[in-house]
This record gives structure tokens, C-alpha cells and sequence, in this order.
């Protein structure tokens, strides 16, 4: 019982980790365009032969 006394405030602390990594990710833009790169990807960059 008294483990609970150390693994609420370290699971708290951890939450807060990581809803403070997921403040910064949505302020930096990193869920701006989430299907650009997957069309990205599907886009031929290399010119095609004038022949």
C-alpha cells in the first residue's frame, strides 16, 4: 500500500510529460497537414522524357 504513495505522483508526473509533449507537437505543426506526405510520396519528382 504504501508503493502507491510513490507510483501516483510518478504516474502524474509522466501524464504530464506527456500532455506537455503533446501541447508542444500541436504548436509547432506537426498535425498541420497530415495527408501531405502521403501524397507526397505518390508524386513522380523526376522529369519525364521529352522524346
Amino acid at each position: 500500500m504504501t508503493m502507491l504513495v510513490y507510483l501516483i505522483p510518478v504516474a502524474l508526473f509522466l501524464g504530464g510529460i506527456g500532455l506537455i509533449a503533446f501541447q508542444w507537437a500541436l504548436r509547432s505543426g506537426q498535425y498541420d497537414d497530415p495527408d501531405g506526405a502521403a501524397e507526397r510520396i505518390l508524386i513522380d519528382d523526376t522529369p519525364e522524357d521529352p522524346i
